[in-house]
């Protein structure tokens, strides 16, 4: 599976954005998706999954309520919507793909380039 991750940008602090991580190869349908992010400076931290149905999610605590992570199979794409944004969600975020959702950078086999979100005040 290869991962494109797409849709960072510059915003200001309230606004959103909507990344997206594009997959190639086969069988993208099974696997679980996260979203991790990496701010400068900082360890890489989980902010999002969803299994591969849909059906279940995961979010960190400081994302809850702001951002939404949803999946399409038929276009092998999952989706980061990012709303209310603030200046401490910068960082590069990176998509992984697993067989199970989990919290975790070690349960994720693949992983896209990462974007670009920068957040100012």
């Amino acid at each position: 599976v290869q991962l494109q991750a797409s849709g960072g940008g510059l915003v200001q602090a309230g606004g959103s954005l909507r990344l997206s991580c594009a997959a190639s190869g086969r069988n993208f349908g099974s696997y679980a998706v996260a979203w991790f992010r990496q701010a400068p400076g900082k360890e890489r931290e989980f902010v999002s999954g969803i299994d591969w149905s849909g059906s279940s999610t995961r979010a960190a605590d400081s994302v809850l309520g702001r951002f939404t992570i949803s999946r399409d199979n038929a276009k092998n794409t999952v989706y980061l919507q990012m709303n209310s944004l603030k200046v401490e969600d910068t960082a590069v975020y990176y998509c992984a793909a697993g067989l199970v959702l989990g919290g975790s950078r070690e349960v994720y086999d693949y992983w896209g380039q990462g974007t670009l979100v920068t957040v100012s005040s």
